[in-house]
């Protein structure tokens, strides 16, 4: 049974690569406007935990459903569908598209959904002015820093208005700086909109944006308390 006022959640998740466990009973669970970070070691299955939440890779066992529904019984094309619309992604390096314009990657989920262009790239403008990369919009993502391309894919993220953003690393490729606002950044935005972040990292002072924490160790997983 999904614990009341859960947006997502997941129980007894098992998920094997050959013969070795990636996820071995993991649960977890989020509620709108939370912010959780998975943490683990190297090898933990942290990023396949995520994985799963998001629909991308099926477990072998288990459940994730989201607001009621079970993601595995769901056909690839409405589980797509989810990742376009009410699902948003941040990666350790942006993954933009390089020979669009920053304003173009932003608004590229909304063009997916069938927006027209003038629409998709004002509101993308809207977004990369919140995420203060605004005077960006017409260079492409190899003429921006590490930084700005990453405050670029978290515009990016949130321009759907999605209820779940998972970050998987997201500011594992920056210095502290711009991690720390890319952070700062993200968190705010999410919580402006009530959407969830499900938050994959290793570091303590990027998991200290966060409103709880779950361990993943071995394939299992703990939930902890965040404390302030």
């Amino acid at each position: 049974m999904t614990p009341a006022g859960s947006l997502l959640y997941a129980d007894a998740l098992h998920k094997a690569y050959g013969p070795t466990a990636a996820l071995d009973g993991a649960a977890f669970s989020v509620h709108a406007g939370e912010v959780v970070a998975i943490m683990g070691p190297s090898g933990s299955g942290k990023s396949t935990l995520l994985h799963c939440l998001a629909g991308i890779v099926r477990p072998d066992s288990g459940s994730v459903t989201y607001q009621g529904r079970e993601l595995s019984a769901m056909p690839d094309a409405e589980r797509s569908a989810l990742r376009r619309g009410e699902f948003g992604f941040v990666f350790q390096f942006g993954r933009l598209v390089p020979e669009l314009t920053c304003t173009e990657n932003v608004a590229l989920p909304l063009r997916l959904n069938g927006v027209k262009r003038k629409e998709a790239e004002r509101t993308a403008q809207e977004w990369m002015d919140r995420l203060e990369v605004a005077e960006l919009g017409h260079k492409r993502p190899g003429e921006v820093s590490g930084g700005q391309g990453q405050r670029v894919a978290v515009a990016r993220s949130l321009v759907t208005g999605p209820r779940v953003i998972f970050a998987d690393e997201p500011t594992g490729a920056l210095d502290s700086l711009n991690g720390e606002r890319v952070m700062e950044l993200l968190t705010q935005a999410a919580r402006s909109t009530n959407a969830a972040v499900v938050l994959v990292t290793h570091e303590p002072r990027v998991a200290a944006y966060s409103d709880r924490e779950v361990v993943v160790r071995d394939g299992r997983s703990r939930d902890l308390e965040h404390l302030v």
